[in-house]
């Protein structure tokens, strides 16, 4: 299996993640073909996402949204493999944060921060980009993967340029260190690992087990939860935005940061719903009767 890994990843991943953009979208342009007109990737969790998302679009506005999703998606990936090798001087020049002053002011303060945030746009490119562009430590909280080989690999590229990668079971250990100041990323938008640590609420028209932890940290160490939306601009260039935040976790009532950074993301997909991940499956498991959360 090591040998495959390495075959894969540097006989392959790494030779296509040194070709220029143009290439790459060429590249990209072939793949949507094969991803979702031959194989169709997923295609019937992508379509019933979509329209059950969406149920007072017709059939035609849903199969656009279906169409564009591909092509952003491969899109996503080739980019993806190119922050394997990207430079620093291409991340600033693809990347831009926009209003880093909007989190700086908080590292002025002495505080450490959790911003909240969804697989919407390129979230990779945002993980190399970030670190250098604002006054804190960034760290990401992610699920590690299943093949070590790629786990370290994926840890390696997206902190390539500074931010931190940290596994959910180190979470709390993160935390309660010192050393510097921290703005704690926590991606929204995944399915919870268990029923015991989700809030219940709507999400895109659909009853939608959401992640607590975002709550459940920034209550219990009183850092604000700051919001952003990562715009695209045109193929291959991004830009950040912080557009929210919630100063005094600890004064608001439960559920409500959970269901407001959700509400954010929803605003951003019902907006331009082909950059969101759709082929996740999102929805697997129906709502338990002893769970009464609106």
């Amino acid at each position: 299996m090591r040998l495959l890994n390495l075959v894969f990843y540097y006989g392959i991943l790494i030779p296509i993640s040194y070709l220029p953009y143009p290439v790459l979208y060429l590249l990209s342009d072939g793949l949507y073909v094969i991803i979702y007109k031959i194989i169709g990737y997923r295609k019937k969790v992508v379509v019933q996402n979509i329209a059950n998302s969406f149920p007072k679009k017709s059939p035609e506005e849903q199969h656009q949204i279906v169409n564009n999703f591909y092509r952003h998606l491969c899109d996503l990936i080739v980019e993806s493999i190119k922050t394997f090798t990207i430079s620093q001087n291409q991340v600033k020049k693809r990347f831009k944060i926009m209003n880093p002053e909007f989190i700086d002011r908080f590292y002025d303060q002495g505080k450490n921060v959790i911003l909240a945030g969804g697989h919407y746009n390129n979230w990779e490119l945002f993980a190399v980009a970030i670190d250098e562009a604002i006054k804190h430590k960034a760290v990401a909280i992610y699920k590690p993967l299943s093949n070590q080989f790629f786990d370290e690999k994926l840890r390696s590229s997206r902190g390539r340029y500074g931010l931190k990668m940290i596994s959910t079971k180190a979470t709390k250990q993160e935390f309660v260190k010192t050393d510097f100041l921290r703005v704690i990323i926590f991606g929204i938008d995944q399915f919870p690992s268990s029923h015991r640590n989700c809030y219940w609420s709507n999400f895109l028209n659909q009853d939608t087990a959401m992640i607590f932890g975002t709550e459940k940290y920034a209550k219990e160490f009183d850092y604000p939860v700051l919001s952003g939306r990562i715009n695209k601009i045109k193929r291959g260039y991004y830009s950040f935005e912080f557009t929210d935040v919630i100063e005094t976790p600890q004064t608001t009532s439960y559920g409500e940061i959970t269901k407001h950074i959700n509400q954010l993301l929803e605003n951003d997909i019902i907006l331009k719903p082909e950059y969101w991940l759709w082929s996740h499956k999102r929805w697997k498991l129906p709502r338990p009767v002893e769970q009464t959360q609106a």
